[in-house]
């Protein structure tokens, strides 16, 4: 009689491992890439655990991978997800399983012009599979430095699915015939060498008409060099031609009349290119000559001003969620109006970190926190507002909006974002509190 109930238990657990075991082989499908990325089948060959008491799983694997920048240069980094999406079987089982068990791990091949893998890694995340149910998708990320101008290909490679529930076990997924057929194509292009072309001057304003001394290193030998007067991102009629020396110096004069010139600039070929030119270097003409008998001169200063944000309240109430159920809880950030009065080519960045949120005797981490940025720019502003990227906020921080250095910049701009906290299933109920700085700089 004592041995009968052990022995009960214990084929009880294996049926329960087995199921966990088939539950993260079976779902051998690759997530869409954005742009041209396509579903891909291949067979896979998975070995449940040796506790579970299954024999090997061959199926079919449907599959995709995305990459963040399917047209990189050489050097960038790209961001690649190996999604499963599409099991290739259900829960054989009565037998629930629980969320939140499943760590996946794997490979993505490269081929074409770059040759070799990317280790990607997902979170230990799933949705609770009921019995004879469909098992859930899961995601894996990595990224690969483009060494190699040309098409890269990426296919899904194996595969590995770590368990944590009642025991922590494996079970590998391989490509029975490798490599899998390609889902993405990357484009890499050549990342030309850095412009070193610099140029100064030997005076920073003059009276109109006056010759500015202009000198300057790193470009083309032998090449014929324009010098030409900017009044902001417009080149002005002031010219003139020097030819750099073997050394890649050139040394020559301008003479500059226009009195809305702000710089003077160096170039090689037939417009300017920030490939091929240097500068501007600031320079302001000086407007000395004697008025006319009978006129007056007018004078304004416009001033500088300065950075600064500003936002409606200092409270943000993300929506409930559920004990047991757990999940995202949602919210929209008060919006940020930041305003750029300073002149001159500095952009800005608007930056957030968020702390732990602390409540009800628990926490929830920091890195559960992600957002969606979003930015506008007021019509007539110099500069252009640029959003930042969705993701993970956390401790260590993430870009909400920003704008680039110019010639000229400034204006006005608002930014915003959509809010998501990744509530653990059974967090303690309760509220939970955490701060969101931003820092304007």
């Amino acid at each position: 009689m004592g041995s009968t109930p052990r022995r009960s238990r214990r084929r009880r657990w294996a049926s329960l491992l087995g199921a966990t075991a088939l539950a993260v082989t079976a779902g051998g499908a690759l997530a869409c890439p954005a742009g041209a990325a396509t579903n891909v089948d291949f067979p896979t060959h998975c070995i449940p655990p040796a506790i579970a008491g299954l024999p090997p799983i061959d199926g079919t694997t449907t599959a995709k991978i995305t990459a963040d920048n399917t047209s990189p240069k050489v050097g960038d980094t790209v961001t690649v997800t190996y999604t499963v999406v599409t099991p290739a079987a259900n829960n054989p089982t009565d037998l629930a399983l629980p969320a939140d068990i499943m760590t996946p791990t794997g490979k993505v091949t490269l081929g074409g012009a770059q040759t070799g893998s990317v280790t990607v890694a997902g979170p230990k995340k799933n949705d609770p599979v009921p019995g004879k149910g469909v098992f859930p998708s899961f995601s894996m990320t990595g990224t690969f430095t483009v060494t190699s101008p040309g098409a890269i290909t990426l296919s899904p490679g194996d595969y590995n699915i770590h368990t944590s529930y009642i025991l922590e076990l494996d079970t590998p997924c391989t490509v029975t015939n490798p490599p899998a057929p390609v889902s993405e194509t990357v484009t890499a292009a050549d990342n030309p060498p850095a412009n070193t072309r610099a140029i100064s001057l030997g005076s920073a304003s003059g009276s109109p008409g006056a010759s500015v001394a202009v000198s300057g290193t790193g470009f083309t030998p032998g090449a014929s060099v324009t010098l030409a007067g900017r009044s902001g991102d417009t080149q002005t009629a002031d010219t003139a031609t020097v030819t750099a020396d073997t050394q890649g110096g050139i040394s020559g004069s301008l003479a500059v009349n226009d009195l809305t010139t702000t710089g003077v600039v160096a170039y090689e070929g037939g417009a300017w290119s920030s490939d091929k030119g240097a500068g501007p270097a600031a320079y302001v003409v000086i407007d000395d000559q004697p008025v006319p008998p009978g006129s007056q001169r007018l004078t304004t200063t416009v001033k500088a001003g300065s950075l600064s944000m500003s936002q409606p309240a200092d409270a943000v109430q993300l929506s409930d969620v559920d004990f047991g159920q757990g999940g995202a809880s949602t919210g929209d950030l008060q919006t940020v109006t930041v305003k750029d009065f300073r002149g001159g080519p500095a952009g800005w960045s608007l930056t957030g970190k968020v702390t732990d949120f602390t409540g009800a005797g628990a926490k929830i981490d920091a890195g559960k926190l992600s957002w969606t940025p979003a930015c506008t720019t007021k019509a007539g502003s110099p500069s252009t507002c640029q959003a930042g990227s969705a993701g993970t906020v956390g401790t260590s921080g993430a870009t909400l909006a920003s704008t680039p250095d110019g010639t000229v910049t400034g204006g006005e701009f608002t930014a915003n974002a959509r809010l998501s906290l990744d509530v653990p299933t059974f967090t303690p109920p309760g509220t939970y509190v955490g701060v969101l700085t931003l820092t304007l700089s």
